[in-house]
C-alpha cells in the first residue's frame, strides 16, 4: 500500500573524491566533516541554519551546553541563579579565558554580545531573548540580566546561539562584515570558508579546554547528496558524516570500516505556510484555515516516514516528538483522510486550490515533496514543486517570497524554543508572520515558571491553538543518524543533534 507513494528513484552521483581534494587519506591532524547543506551566516546573531550550529559549535563556546542528559550544563558561566519572581538572572563567569583574537573574556564582552543581538539589524536572535531589559556587568565576571517579564526559558536559549559570547573588539572593527572572520571563544578559530565548497577551521592552542581537542584542523564540506556523502566516507574523503538517509543505516552498520551513530531528536519538520508576510501570502492556504486543514488531513503521514524514514521516524503533528513530557495525547497523529479533506476545502468556499511548496535539494526532500503533491492532488489541490538551495531559501522565506515550504526545526531543550522564535508574533524567525494572541499567552504563561507541571497545561493550550490555525503542518520527527569510520573514537551523539569534538580522536 506504501509502494503507490513512492516515485520514480531520483538519480544519484557518485563522487570519487570531493573537488579539489586528492584522492589520498587526509593532512594528519585534520578531521573531515560531511554536512547536508551550506550554512548560513557564521555570525551567531545571524545564523539560522541547523548544520551552521555545528559549525558554530566547534568556533564559539556559549554560556551553558546541553548535556547529555538534557540538562543545563556549565560552559563560559560557571554558576547562575534566579530570583523569586524569575525576572532576573545573575551569571557568574569563568576566569582566565581569552577570545580567538586575544583580547579577555568578561562581563564586558558578554554585555556586549547580548546587546548586539538585541540590536543588530536582522538579528534572529532578537526574539530568543527579546524580555531582556538591560545587562549588567556587576564585576568582572559578573553578569545581572534583568528582564521586562518572566522567562525561564532564556537560560536555555543560552545553550544554543544566544549565549555564543563574541570579540567585543573584533565585532567593533569588522561591523557588518563579521561574518566573514567571526572571532568568539572557541577549541577552533576561523580560517577559510569558500561557500558552496569548505570551510575550515583552524585548533585555537589558546582556548581554554585545549587539551579536550586533538584535531589541528576542521573542515566541513557541504554535500546536500545523502548518497554522496556516504560515498566519500567509504572512499576517505570524509571521516564523519550527519544526517545518514534511514535507509542506509542498516548497510553501514554493516560495514566493519564503518560505524553508524543514532539518537532521538528534539525538533520537528513539516509545511510552513506564508499567513501575513506580504503578497504572496494572498493565496488560499495563507488565507484559510480551512484549506490548512484539507491539506493536513490529505497527507499520509505514516506512508512518508515509512517510504523516505525506512520507518524509523516518528509521524508527527505537534511542535514536540511523542516522547516529549509536553507532547498532548489528547491529540494524536491524525491518520489520513481523504473524505475529510475535500470536505474542509468545499466549506473554504475558495474554489480551486493551487500551492506553490518550496524544498530543498537534497533527494530525500524531493521525494518527500512528490509525496506530498500526490497525495493532495487526490484531494483536489494542485501543488507545484520548486526546488531551491537551501541558503537562498530561507533568504526567500525571510523576504515573503513563498506560499509555503517544506522545512525542518532541529529543536531544542526549552518547548518554548520549539514554538516562540517560529511563531510568536513578530519573531524573527516567524517568516510566514503568523500572530495570534491566544497563542502568545499560552507561551507567555509557560514561561513565568520552572515548574514542569505547571507549563504543560500552558503549552497543551499553545497546542490546540496550532491544531485549530495550522500555521506549520507538521509531519515527522527526525533521529539524528550519524556514521564514521571505523578509526574514529570517542564521539557521542546528544538528542540536541550537534556535533561536538570534545575527546574525539582518529586512530591512524
Amino acid at each position: 500500500m506504501l509502494r503507490r507513494w513512492a516515485p520514480a528513484l531520483l538519480g544519484r552521483l557518485a563522487l570519487a573524491a570531493l573537488a579539489g581534494a586528492p584522492a589520498t587519506a587526509h593532512a594528519a591532524g585534520q578531521l573531515r566533516i560531511g554536512l547536508q547543506d551550506d550554512p548560513d551566516s557564521l555570525d551567531p546573531a545571524l545564523n539560522w541554519t541547523y548544520v551552521g550550529r555545528h559549525v558554530l559549535q566547534s568556533m564559539c563556546d556559549k554560556l551553558v551546553d546541553v548535556g547529555a542528559d538534557l540538562s543545563l550544563v556549565p560552559m563560559l558561566a560557571t554558576g547562575w541563579h534566579w530570583s523569586d519572581d524569575a525576572k532576573t538572572l545573575t551569571l557568574e563567569l569563568r576566569d582566565h579565558v581569552t577570545f580567538q583574537d586575544g583580547t579577555p573574556f568578561d562581563a564586558a564582552a558578554v554585555k556586549f554580545s547580548l546587546e548586539r543581538e538585541l540590536t543588530l539589524p536582522g538579528s534572529r536572535r532578537k526574539s530568543e531573548i527579546d524580555a531582556i531589559e538591560a545587562v549588567e556587568a556587576t564585576g568582572p565576571l559578573a553578569v545581572t540580566i534583568h528582564l521586562s517579564k518572566p522567562a525561564v526559558p532564556l537560560l536555555a536559549a543560552f545553550a544554543d546561539r544566544p549565549g555564543m559570547i563574541v570579540s567585543p573588539k573584533a565585532a567593533t572593527e569588522a561591523g557588518a562584515n563579521f561574518a566573514q572572520h567571526p572571532v568568539c571563544v572557541g577549541p577552533y578559530r576561523f580560517a577559510e570558508r569558500v561557500v558552496q565548497d569548505h570551510i575550515t577551521l583552524e585548533r585555537d592552542p589558546n582556548y581554554w579546554r585545549a587539551g579536550d581537542y586533538t584535531f589541528d584542523r576542521l573542515t566541513y564540506v557541504p554535500i546536500s547528496d545523502t548518497a554522496v556523502r556516504l560515498t566519500n566516507l567509504r572512499s576517505g574523503q570524509l571521516d564523519l558524516i550527519e544526517q545518514v538517509q534511514p535507509t542506509d543505516m542498516s548497510q553501514v552498520k554493516a560495514d566493519k570500516s564503518l560505524q553508524g551513530f543514532e539518537t532521538m531528536g528534539l525538533g520537528y519538520s513539516g509545511i510552513t505556510f506564508n499567513i501575513a508576510n506580504g503578497a504572496r501570502a494572498d493565496n488560499p492556504a495563507g488565507k484559510s484555515a480551512a484549506v490548512r486543514r484539507a491539506i493536513s488531513l490529505a497527507i499520509d503521514r505514516e506512508a512518508i516516514v515509512q517510504v523516505a524514514f525506512d520507518g524509523r521516524f516518528p509521524a508527527g503533528n505537534q511542535p514536540f516528538p511523542p516522547a516529549s513530557p509536553y507532547y498532548d495525547t489528547a491529540l494524536p497523529v491524525p491518520k489520513r483522510d481523504l473524505a475529510g479533506a475535500k470536505a474542509a476545502l468545499a466549506s473554504a468556499h475558495v474554489g480551486p486550490v493551487t500551492l506553490e511548496l518550496l524544498i530543498p535539494t537534497d533527494p530525500v526532500r524531493a521525494q518527500i515533496g512528490q509525496m506530498i503533491q500526490a497525495m493532495l492532488a487526490e484531494a483536489g489541490i494542485t501543488v507545484n514543486l520548486v526546488q531551491s538551495e537551501f541558503v537562498s531559501l530561507l533568504d526567500r522565506t525571510r523576504r515573503g517570497d513563498f506560499q509555503a515550504d517544506l522545512i525542518a526545526w532541529s529543536g531544542r531543550v526549552d518547548p518554548d524554543l520549539n514554538i516562540a522564535p517560529l511563531l510568536g508574533c513578530g519573531a524573527a524567525g516567524n517568516d510566514g508572520h503568523f500572530c495570534n494572541a491566544d497563542l502568545d499567552a499560552a507561551l507567555a504563561a509557560a514561561r513565568a515558571t520552572p515548574d514542569p507541571a505547571q507549563r504543560k497545561p500552558a503549552y497543551a493550550k499553545a497546542t490546540a491553538v496550532l491544531e485549530d490555525e495550522l500555521p506549520i503542518v507538521y509531519l515527522y520527527h527526525a533521529q539524528w543518524l550519524y556514521a564514521a569510520k571505523a578509526k574514529l573514537q570517542g564521539f557521542r551523539p546528544r538528542p540536541d543533534g550537534i556535533i561536538r569534538l570534545d575527546g574525539v580522536t582518529l586512530a591512524p
